[in-house]
């Protein structure tokens, strides 16, 4: 068989492994669901050591489905959800539940140095907002109340790190401690303008810089497998890059300009900025998108903006598992097509509180404009017209800072939603473009490591990407202009 590149995409509620032909197509794929735990309100963790399992298992399940002999398997990538924090020792051994990018624990420490002023020198510094969202007040929250792992973390003795840097340390055999800088620039902890980790951000959140990973280049080997079932020990590790960074290069957005949105559990909007990091004054983050090596052996960094909607696929689950007014998320496009409109009814997706570009972690979901004759499908049709509008917040913050979208590239779950699509497209006035292979986060982080592992050019990569329909915008302005201005006064109530 052919060259093979394994992909792992460690996601906030399941593990999916594909296997990755030279011609970019999916020879096979394993996947299991990841369990969620939630400890008290506000509180969500994942048990590590059921994220190692999912891996695994769904790694062996691709390599049966696909039958390859383990010869063939030239390089591993590596995708994760991203601010999710984990603590463990030298043994690859967790010290506490990984607490999940979700969680809102930290709001608390967060409001206390808003108030001691360091939020504008930390957006400088980092490109990010004082938010739970981030790494760095989980980290301060596990040394201050895990029992002796401020000492273990100062002796060495304790890692910290994000799920990439777990993965590759087991992957490894405990060879390898490290990240690479699109995950890196989500902790807070990381100067955007250096790419390192630096004294002065360690010191604010009191995070040993010893605990903390070395920082990689987002392509080309970091580490070897070492150990792994189903895997022969010495394959490179050669691609690593957060989900929606992933995403990113997995949609070809390689060029300053270029954007992409993908639907899963929650909704993020980024776009390509180039090798200059630029600050948003209107709510969005800077964030490096990957790192790749230049001429010369230069490392060369490529930024992007971002906008963060925390909830929507998981909107859609809610209607499911919450009001269980649909049995499968599947059903719920039948359903909102089943009427006009939303006879009026407008839901807001803060079941975690508001991401960019509002941040405020203290919002909550909100349904309002019900009646009598409200039913069922009106309250599904408004849910993914909600997820839609998030979207267009976004947008509208990104042509504050000069970067207006021209089109839009989609990808994962709910962007299999046909009617959510043409809305976006409809209350965005942008034509939205959908490619054939929706698992483009996974993709990314493959084509990261084949590049890595010079199993084909970036013009070969150009050639394979494939559009598998386009959206364009239908809705008369008039009607877009009052779905903004309904959004707008229920945001304000949430």
């Amino acid at each position: 068989m052919p060259p093979i590149i394994v992909t792992i995409d460690q996601g906030t509620t399941g593990s999916t492994v594909l296997l990755l032909g030279e011609d970019l197509r999916v020879r096979a794929r394993g996947y299991r669901e990841l369990p969620q735990i939630y400890p008290r309100p506000g509180w969500v963790e994942h048990d590590p050591e059921a994220i190692w399992r999912s891996v695994v298992e769904a790694l062996g399940e691709a390599l049966e489905q696909a039958q390859c002999d383990p010869s063939d398997i030239v390089g591993v990538g590596i995708t994760n959800q991203r601010e999710t924090t984990l603590c463990f020792d030298r043994q690859g051994r967790p010290l506490h539940n990984a607490i999940v990018w979700q969680d809102r624990r930290t709001a608390p420490a967060c409001q206390a140095l808003r108030e001691a002023g360091r939020e504008a020198w930390l957006r400088q510094r980092t490109g990010l907002l004082l938010d739970p969202y981030f790494s760095a007040t989980k980290c301060q929250w596990l040394l201050d109340n895990v029992p002796g792992l401020r000492a273990r973390a100062e002796g060495g003795e304790a890692l910290f790190g994000t799920v990439d840097t777990f993965l590759i340390y087991r992957l490894s055999g405990g060879e390898a401690h490290v990240t690479d800088a699109s995950n890196a620039s989500r902790t807070l902890l990381f100067d955007l303008h250096e790419c390192a980790f630096t004294p002065e951000l360690c010191q604010l959140f009191g995070v040993p810089e010893r605990a903390l990973p070395r920082v990689v280049p987002s392509q080309g080997p970091c580490a070897w497998t070492r150990g792994v079932p189903g895997l022969p020990d010495g394959v490179p590790i050669a691609g690593i890059a957060g989900d929606q960074q992933a995403a990113l290069f997995g949609q070809l957005c390689l060029q300053p300009g270029a954007a992409k949105c993908t639907y899963g559990t929650g909704a993020f909007l980024l776009l390509n900025i180039g090798s200059r990091a630029v600050l948003s004054e209107a709510g969005l983050i800077t964030t490096v998108a990957w790192q790749r090596p230049g001429p010369g052996g230069t490392i060369e960094t490529t930024y992007a903006l971002e906008g963060s909607a925390f909830i929507a696929g998981a909107m859609v689950q809610w209607l499911r598992d919450g009001l269980q007014i649909i049995g499968s998320a599947a059903e719920v496009e039948a359903l909102a097509r089943s009427v006009p409109d939303s006879g009026g009814v407008v839901a807001v997706p803060a079941l975690v509180g508001l991401g960019a570009p509002h941040w405020r972690p203290e919002a909550r979901g909100l349904l309002c404009g019900l009646t009598r004759g409200t039913t069922r499908a009106h309250i599904a049709r408004a849910v993914l017209e909600g997820i839609a509008l998030q979207i267009c917040d976004l947008a509208e913050a990104m042509s504050a800072a000069g970067q207006p979208l021209q089109v839009l590239r989609v990808d994962g779950g709910a962007a299999h939603n046909d009617l959510l699509m043409q809305l976006q497209a409809d209350l965005l006035g942008v034509p939205i473009v959908r490619p054939e292979l929706l698992e483009t986060t996974a993709v990314g982080a493959g084509l990261l490591c084949g590049l890595g592992v010079g199993l084909w050019s970036q013009e070969q990569l150009q050639a394979c990407w494939r559009v598998q329909r386009h959206f364009v915008p239908a809705m008369p302005p008039e009607q877009v202009r009052e779905h903004r201005r309904r959004w707008a006064e229920a945001v304000q109530k949430a």
